[in-house]
C-alpha cells in the first residue's frame, strides 16, 4: 500500500501532466490521479486552498471537458452521455457558487 501523500507545491505541476498526457482508456478524472498519487478526491480538494493548486486544478477541468468534447466528436464516447457529463459540470459549478456573497458598494458625496 502507498503511502498517503501530503501536499507538495509540485502537486500542481504533476496533475497538469497527468491531465495532458493522459493515454488511459477513458477520460483523465481527478478520482483516477488521486489514486496514481495516493490521495483521496476530499484531499484534493482540500489542496484547492493552495492558489498555484487551484489554478491547476481549474485548467484541469476544461482539459478533461475538451477531452471529452474531443472524444464524443470522434464518435469514441456516447453523445448524449457526454452531454449529461458536461451538464454535471456546470451544475456542480452553479451550487459551489451559490455560497458566493457579492456585495457592491457604491459611495456618492
Amino acid at each position: 500500500m502507498k503511502k498517503k501523500a501530503g501536499y507538495s507545491p509540485e502537486m500542481a505541476k504533476k496533475m497538469y501532466l497527468f491531465f495532458i498526457e493522459y493515454s488511459g482508456s477513458g477520460a483523465p478524472s481527478f478520482s483516477k490521479f488521486a489514486r496514481a498519487i495516493g490521495v483521496t478526491l476530499a484531499d484534493l480538494e482540500g489542496f484547492r486552498k493552495h492558489k498555484k493548486f487551484n489554478r491547476a486544478y481549474l485548467e484541469c477541468t476544461e482539459i478533461r471537458k475538451d477531452y471529452i468534447i474531443d472524444r464524443a466528436l470522434e464518435k469514441r464516447f456516447d453523445g448524449s452521455f457526454t452531454k449529461f457529463l458536461l451538464s454535471a459540470d456546470t451544475e456542480q459549478k452553479e451550487r459551489e457558487n451559490e455560497n458566493e456573497f457579492l456585495l457592491h458598494l457604491e459611495v456618492k458625496e
